[in-house]
């Protein structure tokens, strides 16, 4: 396993640490790094890159256009309109 400086990844993270602290995430990180030397130590070449742990299959829905809603029935839940628009408050200053 790699060493480590705490106060330099305190550091890094602009942490201020007192020395309780220090100790508790300093042995809670090497335990962290520990599992990530193991994990780095398996032979994964024969393994299939996934994403997920299962097969997972996106199921599309043919693109086919279809008619849109008539302007009125749009704007009939719309608060406030200007002719064919819907007026929305202001945002940005």
């Amino acid at each position: 396993m790699a060493g480590f400086d705490i106060d330099r990844v305190a550091h890094l993270a602009r942490l201020e640490l007192t020395d309780d602290e220090r100790a508790t995430f300093g042995s809670q990180l090497e335990t962290i790094v520990a599992y990530v030397d193991r994990i780095a130590g398996l032979d994964v070449a024969d393994e299939k890159a996934t994403l997920h742990g299962h097969q997972v299959n996106n199921i599309f829905r043919a693109d086919t256009p279809v008619e849109g809603l008539a302007t009125e029935a749009a704007m009939e839940n719309a608060p406030a309109r200007i002719e064919d628009e819907i007026r929305m408050p202001r945002i940005v200053e």
